[in-house]
C-alpha cells in the first residue's frame, strides 16, 4: 500500500465484523509497531493482546461505564448543546462522533481484537504512541480497521488487576481491531493552515490547503 494512502485514510474506523483476525497478520502489525522511536531507544512498552471471551466479557461493561462518564463530565456541555441544537453543523457532527463511539462501547465485547499499551518511566507517553500509531498504520496496510480510546482511565486500577498488570506501569491507550463494515476514506478535517503557524503563535503559515493533496 503507498505510505500516503495509509496515512490519509488510516482514521478511526469503530464499526468492524466479528471475523478473527489471522496471527499472521497480528504479527506483522505488532513487529512493525515496534520499529517505531522510542525516548532514548528504552523501549519502555508492554503491550497485551485481549481476544479471550471470558476477558472481554468483564471489560465490556467496565468500558461503557466509563464511556458514560465520559458524556455526563468532559462532554456534558457538548452532549447537552447537541441536544438543543441537533441540525446545526457543530451539533451533527458531535452526534456522528458520539453514535459510533457508543457503538464501539455497545459491541465491546465481539471485537476480534483489543490492544492495550503501557509504559514505563514515560507518563505523557511520548515514547509509545509512535508505536501504537504505528499498529494502526499496519494494521490498515492490512484491511484492519482501529480505534484509539483511553477512557478505561476512569477505572484503570479494576482493568489493571484483570490483566495482572504489576505496579509501575501506566496505561496508555485502548485500542479496537477488526475488519470494518464501511468504507475506507479521507477524514475530513480543519484545513492545516488553519490549526499551524509558523514561527511565532497566529503567524501566518505561508500557504492555504483548501482540499487534500491526496489522491
Amino acid at each position: 500500500m503507498d505510505i500516503r494512502e495509509a496515512l490519509y485514510t488510516t482514521r478511526a474506523m469503530r464499526r468492524v465484523k466479528p471475523d478473527l483476525v489471522p496471527l499472521e497478520v497480528q504479527q506483522r502489525i505488532m513487529d512493525a509497531a515496534i520499529r517505531a522511536p522510542s525516548g532514548g531507544n528504552a523501549q519502555g512498552w508492554r503491550f497485551i493482546w485481549v481476544d479471550d471471551p471470558g476477558l472481554k466479557a468483564k471489560l465490556g461493561p467496565i468500558y461503557r461505564d466509563c464511556l458514560a462518564r465520559l458524556w455526563a463530565g468532559l462532554y456534558r456541555e457538548r452532549v447537552e448543546l447537541a441536544e438543543k441544537n441537533p441540525d446545526a453543523p457543530a451539533s451533527v457532527a458531535f452526534r456522528k462522533v458520539r453514535s459510533s463511539a457508543q457503538w464501539l462501547a455497545d459491541h465491546f465485547e465481539i471485537y476480534p481484537l483489543i490492544l492495550l499499551a503501557y509504559g514505563q518511566g514515560d507518563p505523557t507517553g511520548a515514547s509509545i504512541y509512535p508505536a501504537v500509531w504505528s499498529a494502526q498504520l499496519a494494521a490498515r496496510a492490512e484491511g484492519v480497521g482501529s480505534a484509539l480510546t483511553s477512557v478505561f482511565l476512569f477505572r484503570i486500577a479494576e482493568v489493571n488487576e484483570l490483566l495482572g498488570v504489576p505496579k509501575g506501569w501506566t496505561f496508555h491507550a485502548c485500542v479496537t481491531f477488526g475488519y470494518p463494515t464501511g468504507k475506507w476514506g479521507v477524514a475530513p478535517r480543519v484545513p492545516v493552515h488553519k490549526v499551524m503557524h509558523r514561527n511565532r503563535w497566529d503567524a501566518p503559515i505561508g500557504f492555504t490547503l483548501e482540499k487534500p493533496l491526496w489522491p
